[in-house]
């Protein structure tokens, strides 16, 4: 199983990396732990990871008016772990474009 599921390139994550260059985010399996997400991120993107913080978001309930009627569904629960990196060190995540 996937650890993680995809980079996090959202504006605050952008203003935090903007700050300070050695942070990244990223959407995480929501039963991964720090050592594992730490394990795997130097395994696929070749850095050292100094720290890594996890946040756990619960699914929001939505509901919308539609000519069908009211429509009510659930967003997805996830897990965000931001990732600091050793000094001087960076990941592009547009480098394959």
């Amino acid at each position: 199983m996937a650890i993680i599921i995809k980079p996090l390139v959202t504006e605050k994550m952008t203003g935090i990396t903007d700050k300070k260059n050695n942070r990244f985010g990223f959407i995480v399996a929501p039963d991964a732990n720090k050592f594992e997400i730490k394990k795997e991120i130097q395994k696929v993107y070749n850095v050292h990871v100094v720290d890594v913080n996890t946040m756990k978001y619960a699914g929001k309930r939505q509901s919308r008016w539609t000519k069908a009627g009211l429509v009510k569904g659930q967003k997805p629960a996830y897990k965000k772990a931001v990732v600091t990196l050793k000094e001087d060190e960076t990941i592009d995540f547009y480098s394959n474009i």
